[in-house]
C-alpha cells in the first residue's frame, strides 16, 4: 500500500464513529451488514451511519453490495490487509518485537497434533442455535474436537423445540445447558482454537480478543425461536436451522486440518459459512 492511500485509510479510521463501524464491520466478514443492522447495533441515526459509510467506501475500506432493493456493506480484506501490511512492515521495519504477538500462536493444524481442538458456538440465547452446533460438532466430530457453547445474554433454559430435534436426530440432551460467555473467558477456561458466531446480535457484541488467537468465524442465521405461529410451522423452523448448521458442520470436520495453513483454513471457514438462498441464514429480524 502506498503512503498516500494508507494515510486517507488512517484518516478514516482515526474517527471514533467510523472506527465502531469498520470493528463492526470485520465481524461480519465475509457476508456484511445492512445500513439498519449497524445502526441498530451501534446507536446511530441514519444520517450520521451514511456519513461514516461513505467515508469508509472513500478510503477503499469498505464497498457497498446491492441486494435486490438493499445494500450490504462489507469490509475490503485486500485493502485491510494492505493497511496492516503497511503499519507492521513499513512503518514497523517487519520488527520481531513488534509482531511477536501476531506470529507463532494460534492451532497448530499439523498431523502430529494429539489434543483435540477447542470450538466454542456463541449466540445471544445459548438455547438453540449454538446448542445445535454444540451438540452437533461433539457426535459428528468423533473426538477430533471437545464443543462447547455460550450465549452473551442466556436464556434459563434451552428451548423446547431445539431439545426435541436434537433427541430426534440421535443427540444425548442430558448435558447440555445455556451458559453466558464469561464461563470462557477467564484464566481457568481452556483456549480457543476455533471461535464461530451463529447469530448477528452475538457477532455485534463487545467482547475482548480471545486468548491464542483462535480462528473465527460468523456463521449468522435466522433465530427460530423468534418465528410465530403453529407449533408445526415453528417446529418446522428449528428443523431447518438445525438441518443447515449439520450441513455446516458436517462440512468443518471434513476439512483436511493437517495440510492447511492458517490463512487457508480461514478462507475455507468462510466459505462454510456464506449464506445459501433459502437456507435461513442472514440478519435476524
Amino acid at each position: 500500500m502506498e503512503s498516500t492511500e494508507a494515510a486517507r485509510a488512517f484518516a478514516a479510521l482515526g474517527h471514533p464513529g467510523r472506527l465502531a463501524v469498520f470493528r463492526l464491520l470485520m465481524r461480519f466478514v465475509p457476508a456484511g451488514a445492512q445500513p439498519s443492522a449497524i445502526a441498530g447495533h451501534l446507536g446511530l441515526k441514519p444520517n450520521t451511519l451514511s456519513h461514516y459509510l461513505g467515508d469508509l467506501v472513500a478510503a477503499g475500506l469498505v464497498r457497498a453490495v446491492r441486494q435486490g432493493r438493499s445494500l450490504t456493506y462489507r469490509v475490503e480484506l485486500d485493502a485491510t490487509e494492505g493497511l496492516i501490511d503497511y503499519l507492521a512492515l513499513d512503518v514497523g521495519r517487519g520488527r520481531a518485537d513488534l509482531l511477536h504477538g501476531l506470529i507463532g500462536k494460534g492451532p497448530t493444524m499439523t498431523a502430529d497434533r494429539d489434543a483435540a481442538f477447542d470450538v466454542l458456538f456463541i449466540c445471544s440465547g445459548n438455547s438453540a442455535r449454538s446448542i445445535f452446533a454444540e451438540a452437533l460438532l461433539r457426535d459428528l466430530g468423533r473426538g477430533r474436537f471437545r464443543a462447547h457453547s455460550a450465549g452473551t445474554r442466556p436464556n434459563t433454559a434451552l428451548n423446547p423445540f431445539a431439545i426435541e430435534v436434537l433427541a430426534r436426530n440421535g443427540h444425548d440432551v442430558a448435558g447440555l445447558r445455556a451458559k453466558h460467555v464469561s464461563e470462557f473467558q477467564g484464566p481457568d477456561a481452556p483456549v480457543m482454537d476455533f471461535v464461530f458466531t451463529v447469530c448477528d446480535r452475538a457477532a455485534a457484541e463487545e467482547c475482548p480478543p480471545w486468548p491464542g488467537q483462535p480462528i473465527n468465524g460468523h456463521w449468522g442465521m435466522k433465530d427460530p425461536v423468534k418465528v410465530e405461529g403453529t407449533d408445526a410451522e415453528k417446529a418446522l423452523a428449528f428443523a431447518q436451522t438445525y438441518g443447515e448448521l449439520r450441513r455446516r458442520i458436517s462440512a468443518f470436520v471434513a476439512l483436511p486440518f493437517d495440510t492447511l495453513d492458517r490463512l487457508s483454513l480461514q478462507s475455507r471457514v468462510d466459505e462454510i459459512g456464506r449464506p445459501r438462498a433459502g437456507a435461513g441464514v442472514g440478519a435476524e429480524g
